[in-house]
């Protein structure tokens, strides 16, 4: 049996811009793309977005965050990290995030919903 050792996870807050150089690192250093999610936060009316890459031997986790505006264009990390597509669909999809250059971009249709972006802002908070 593997020494599981838990190393303290690191959050690190980063620019739109950083996120494909930061990716690109992180996956060359070895870790792996483990998910990535996206949060309205509506105080603030901006979105919260993590990508969490995983450090298999060490079992640490390094998480990339980006709190943007609502209209702030995201570039897609699907060319670096491939399983990223779905996640990236369903920011896109549920709440709103202007993500660009998916590779395979669904449309809005990775989910069968009546209403647009159900987790996103509200038309007037917009």
């Amino acid at each position: 049996m593997a020494e599981v050792i838990c190393p303290e996870n690191i959050l690190e807050e980063i620019e739109v811009s950083d996120l494909l150089r930061r990716a690109l690192e992180l996956k060359k250093a070895g870790f792996r793309f483990s998910q990535a999610h996206a949060v309205y936060a509506s105080k603030e009316n901006k979105y919260e977005l993590s990508y969490s890459f995983s450090d298999y031997n060490t079992y640490q986790l390094h998480s990339l965050r980006l709190v943007i505006d609502l209209d702030t264009v995201v570039p897609s990390i699907t060319e670096i990290i491939p399983a990223a597509v779905f996640y990236e669909n369903e920011m896109k999809e549920l709440f709103g995030v202007k993500i660009e250059m998916i590779s395979t971009d669904l449309d809005n249709k990775l989910y069968r919903i009546a209403v647009d972006t159900p987790f996103g802002p509200k038309k007037e908070e917009a």
